[in-house]
């Protein structure tokens, strides 16, 4: 009897969840019969699924406050 891998959700970034969230969409996706085409459609088009399906795309550039040097 083979054994289950066991994942630890810890290691991986908020990135690599995010990509890994989108690999397993597209294959059951595909499992449930949809076309290549189709499957790539819903994936790229955020509003035809809710929200709580794929964590967000991690934002690593902070905000930098603009600086008006006309003003003065």
């Amino acid at each position: 009897m083979a054994r289950k891998k066991v994942i630890d959700l810890d290691t991986y970034s908020q990135l690599d969840a995010w990509a890994i969230s989108l690999h397993e969409m597209y294959r059951a996706l595909r499992k449930a019969g949809f076309a290549v085409d189709l499957c790539l459609a819903i994936i790229t088009d955020r509003d035809s699924y809710p929200a709580w399906i794929l964590p967000s795309i991690p934002d690593r550039m902070d905000p930098i406050p603009y600086e008006d040097d006309d003003e003065d």
